[in-house]
């Protein structure tokens, strides 16, 4: 068989579930070792009563806007029943929670064409539509830079903490290999994950790869003290692993 591009690769995935299964099996196509390691996860808000108003309010049509910034939401209005007016208008932050949304039953209305993230969808937000409500319902650990944003564009955003995002403690057999080299990739997702990784993996070694999601993964990755080695051209799994296939290709 001809060699595949990331033979003798070992890369630490930090996610689980769905998305890191997917990536898993992509990187093994491509001849890779995936070392599966979940460093974040989420839990249920600490204000709920907050987050009951928030999602009453929607379904009574309170509000002109919904932003949902990542499947995790989509799961906290699912599991809450929320129904939302068809006057209310959803936007994704990117394809890949707009296709969340639509598996769940619900419309999209506006996702960003470029720039999958809180700052292209500010950017490219309708400019026709720069006004009304808007709810912004995130981890309780989400930066300020979208809710700051819709205000400057002239809307009412309010966010709400719709769950939290909590460290994952790796093994003992991940931290030592990450130590020693025999993996040779850290894939970084987020903020969130960016600085667990700093906590519990750094200093890294000289020559493992830190790959980041995107700009904004990679300007939280720096500002956790991490090298970024590659940043992927858009935030998507697939684009990420690319990255990482170019890399090798190199």
């Amino acid at each position: 068989m001809p060699t595949r591009p990331l033979s003798g690769w070992r890369v630490l995935v930090p996610r689980g579930g769905k998305w890191g299964d997917q990536v898993a099996a992509n990187l093994r196509s491509l001849g890779a070792t995936p070392v599966i390691a979940p460093m974040i996860n989420f839990a249920s808000t600490d204000d709920a009563p907050a987050l009951d108003r928030a999602l009453g309010e929607l379904r009574d049509g309170g509000f002109d806007w919904l932003v949902v910034t990542s499947a995790t939401t989509v799961d906290v209005l699912v599991g809450h029943g929320v129904s939302v007016p068809p006057a209310t208008r959803i936007a994704a932050v990117g394809e890949t929670t707009g296709a969340a949304l639509a598996l769940a039953g619900y419309r999209v209305d506006f996702v960003p064409s470029t720039d999958n993230s809180a700052r292209g969808l500010v950017k490219e937000w309708p400019a026709d539509e720069a006004r009304g409500r808007v709810l912004v319902p995130q981890s309780d650990i989400a930066e300020p830079n979208l809710v700051t944003g819709l205000g400057k564009l002239g809307l009412e955003p309010v966010f709400v903490a719709a769950y939290r995002t909590v460290g994952v403690p790796v093994t003992d057999t991940v931290r030592a290999d990450v130590a020693s080299g025999r993996i040779g990739a850290v894939l970084v997702t987020s903020g969130s994950v960016a600085r667990q990784i700093a906590a519990q993996l750094a200093p890294l070694p000289e020559h493992t790869v830190v790959a980041c999601i995107g700009p904004r993964t990679a300007y939280d990755a720096r500002a956790a003290g991490l090298t970024v080695d590659l940043i992927a051209e858009d935030r998507s799994a697939e684009s990420l692993v690319q990255s990482l296939v170019d890399h090798a290709s190199r």
